[in-house]
């Protein structure tokens, strides 16, 4: 009997493996979910605490144990768990581990992420295997999943003042040289705006684009 699957538990993104499903035997009960913020302390002469400044928003992780059961069967059970050690290998096409998307039943948002750790501890090892040859037919995995920026969310892309990161859509007629006079002030700044958006020709725009345009000094 082949064992229960979950469909859809983590999607692969972008690499060879683009589009892949990662299914899970059994689904967990739970996860944990950890965000952070970051803060400035300023300090006053004469004040009994600081004042605290916001300096960025910490990227979020996932946290959770997964079970794999393939007793019944008699199937080693690392064919299924290497599913999800291998996405912590470096992708060739990317040169970096593919960048993932963890689902969670179809009334939670995707989050997008990459595998930073995976603990693997097999319980329970097939009886006539032997010891020289020992074939693990149980395991626990846990995992740490970390948030994988993609883009500017829609709060971060109302924001407009000139020190901060925004998105700017891209009209006809538009030039790298007019956007950074636009934003910055000054034609020359047209570099940080190519390079955050890997764009090799800065003659090239097409219209509806959307550019990352970075804060400044």
């Amino acid at each position: 009997m082949e064992p229960k699957t979950k469909e859809g538990f983590i999607r692969i993104l972008k690499g060879k493996g683009a589009g892949t499903e990662i299914q899970i035997l059994y689904f967990p009960p739970e996860y944990s979910y950890e965000k952070s913020n970051t803060f400035s302390e300023i300090s006053v002469p004469g004040l009994e605490s600081s004042f605290l400044q916001f300096s960025k928003g910490n990227s979020a992780s996932i946290s959770l144990e997964v079970f794999y059961d393939t007793y019944e069967n008699g199937v080693d059970v690392r064919i299924y768990t290497d599913q999800l050690t291998d996405l912590m290998n470096i992708d060739p096409d990317l040169h970096a581990p593919p960048p993932l998307q963890f689902i969670w039943g179809s009334a939670e948002k995707p989050f997008d992420c990459v595998l930073e750790s995976v603990t693997k501890k097999f319980t329970m090892f097939r009886s006539d295997s032997g010891p020289e040859n020992a074939i693990p037919v149980r395991a626990r995995l846990t995992i740490k999943l970390k948030e994988f920026k993609t883009g500017l969310n829609e709060r971060e892309r109302v924001l407009s003042s000139p020190d901060k990161t925004k998105i700017y859509i891209v009209k006809q007629g538009d030039s790298l040289w007019g956007i950074a006079n636009k934003e910055y002030g000054t034609p020359v700044l047209w570099r940080p705006i190519a390079e955050i958006n890997k764009i090799d020709n800065p003659r090239i725009l097409e219209s509806g684009m959307e550019l990352i345009i970075p804060p400044v000094e």
